[in-house]
């Protein structure tokens, strides 16, 4: 194959892929003096962590502890060895730990990116010892795209759902206040609103904000800082595979322009390029059945595990190749995928059912265990929950979003789009009518509402006890009483919307150590090859400890991998 190389050239650092974890390896790598180049297969740079909310998990971060915040470094690995279900060497653990406040400390003094402390958002096992009400995770700032100049057509953009009216830009917090109508929520709306209508120049240029929000922020700020450090980015480069010399891997070969070009490494090479989630032949080898990956959240053509493979290839091990970061999603028509459904299942008043039309999971559970559970249930009592349903009634519907559906007082059924009826959600003026067209027993269904419309008079839902912790009820309505994840299913018509079994990235790969240097099976080092965010084994193993346990480690190790590969230099 190397006959059939065209071109050379050479860097100190080739990074694959272009997400967080990846733009942060590129900028820890120039602020160390290195040259570095990004490749990219699609024609948009930031990868999934575009498309996602852009939080990130650091425990002990300042911005926590200048609000007068108490973690501990021992609380915190106390926390993170119980999350992780003892599969994840200590070492690597603590690498985290130590790395990860140092990382964002870096980004923030160094770079364009900022942060804030989301002061209320829970870790997300609170029965665990360690973990915190709030605190640990930090919330993008929004980012004013318009300083990409021509590269801001290249942003890869976050889902619709991720904006205020499908177009305004809010930051985490501010969208958690409106979801669970907290005190003064209508008022900091309007001032949304007020301020996307005045940014009139902008507003003749796109009818979207020119603030990034979330996600999109991050890898906005990332990307201009790159851009200030004059760090190449080649998009619609494909990567195909490693070259390796005597043990060592000092470059790639990629597919740019049509032609094969292998470029050259002098130091190393970093993957952050994603999982497998969007490579069928790969799902049905490692995951679960059943498994699609048109129900994965993550863009289409993208993932596909070719740094997976690559790394196979090179002699490395791997590690939880039958795990993802799942997530339940919805399928909308002509919209390239599909919406991860996060906050909306602990609103009061949504159940979840299976084929019996019996609940199997508290709704408001952490993303990942939601669909374990559809998977569980699925194989132990024989009902279908693969898909499962949210069912709610014309309360819920008038007062809530569910997916695309923003609350009937803002966008009611008149409005909504007639190819939605049928694909999108299905309505009808009784439970049992409502049953027969999504294929559920009825009297299991109307059970199952009969239970939760007591539930909601007592306040206590004494089969899985939702709203009974601090995180359950983070997306709670506060003005609903005595429970604020509880309401009654009760008044017609009544709507379901079908959940499939999704994700928003697998979550095993190459096996790493503490430097993020991918490893063989006998635990030594492939010189020259790092690994970082969802190609890479998850160093939160089996859990998902908090929100931004996925982009917090791979920004971690991506400055983890940069550092060790200036040090070893």
């Amino acid at each position: 194959m190397a006959g059939n190389v065209q071109g050379e050239s050479q860097f100190d650092v080739i990074v694959v892929g272009s997400g967080a974890g990846a733009m942060t390896s590129a900028l820890v790598a120039a602020d160390n003096g290195l040259s570095v180049l990004v490749v990219e297969k699609s024609d948009k740079y930031g990868g999934t962590s575009s498309i996602s909310g852009g939080g990130i998990w650091i425990p002990n971060n300042h911005h926590f502890a200048a609000k007068g915040g108490k973690d501990s470094y021992d609380k915190a690995l106390q926390y993170l060895k119980a999350a992780t279900g003892g599969v994840v060497p200590e070492t690597r653990l603590r690498a985290y730990l130590d790395n990860a406040p140092k990382m964002i400390r870096h980004l923030e003094a160094k770079s364009r990116v900022r942060y804030a402390v989301a002061e209320k958002y829970p870790d997300y096992y609170q029965h665990l010892a360690g973990s915190l009400p709030g605190g640990r995770t930090l919330d993008p700032e929004l980012f004013d795209t318009s300083v990409l100049g021509d590269e801001l057509p290249h942003l890869r953009q976050g889902a619709p759902s991720n904006l205020l009216m499908g177009r305004i830009a809010w930051t985490a917090r501010q969208a958690h206040k409106a979801m669970s109508r907290e005190f003064g929520w209508r008022f900091m709306v309007l001032g949304l609103m007020l301020r996307f209508k005045l940014d009139f120049k902008w507003r003749r240029k796109s009818k979207f904000d020119r603030r990034a929000a979330l996600g999109t922020a991050l890898i906005a700020s990332l990307r201009r800082s790159l851009q200030d450090r004059k760090v190449p980015l080649w998009l619609k480069t494909e990567f195909r595979e490693l070259v390796v010399d005597g043990g060592r891997v000092c470059g790639v070969r990629v597919v740019r322009e049509g032609r094969e070009v292998e470029i050259r490494a002098r130091r190393g090479v970093i993957f952050g390029s994603g999982g497998f989630e969007q490579n069928q032949t790969l799902r049905e080898r490692y995951l679960p059945q059943p498994t699609q990956a048109g129900w994965s959240a993550t863009p289409p053509g993208n993932n596909m595990g070719a740094a997976l493979e690559a790394g196979i290839a090179a002699g490395a091990a791997t590690a939880l190749l039958d795990k993802a970061w799942w997530a339940p999603t919805i399928r909308v028509p002509k919209e390239e995928k599909p919406r991860g459904v996060f906050a909306e299942r602990a609103f009061p008043g949504a159940i979840v059912v299976n084929g019996r039309g019996k609940r199997f999971v508290n709704e408001a559970a952490p993303y990942l265990e939601f669909v374990e559970a559809m998977y569980k249930d699925q194989q132990a009592s024989g009902a279908k929950s693969i898909p499962a349903w949210v069912v709610f009634d014309a309360s819920f519907r008038f007062n809530y979003a569910m997916g695309p559906l923003m609350p009937a007082q803002i966008m009611p059924d008149s409005r909504l789009r007639k190819e939605w009826l049928g694909t999108v959600y299905w309505k009808a003026p009784t439970l049992a009518e409502l049953a027969a067209q999504i294929g559920v027993d009825p009297l299991g269904l109307e059970e199952t509402a009969r239970k939760m419309n007591e539930y909601a008079r007592t306040g206590v839902d004494s089969e899985f006890m939702r709203g009974g912790n601090v995180f359950d009820r983070y997306y709670g309505d506060t003005n609903v009483k005595p429970n604020p994840c509880l309401a009654p299913v009760q008044k017609g018509p009544f709507y379901a919307m079908r959940l499939d079994a999704g994700d928003i990235g697998t979550k095993g790969g190459l096996l790493t150590n503490e430097h993020a240097q991918v490893v063989r099976e006998d635990g030594l080092p492939i010189p020259g090859l790092y690994a970082v965010g969802n190609c890479s084994a998850a160093v939160m193993g089996l859990g998902y400890p908090g929100a931004g346990a996925t982009l917090g480690p791979a920004m971690t190790f991506g400055y983890v991998a940069a550092n060790h590969i200036a040090a070893a230099a």
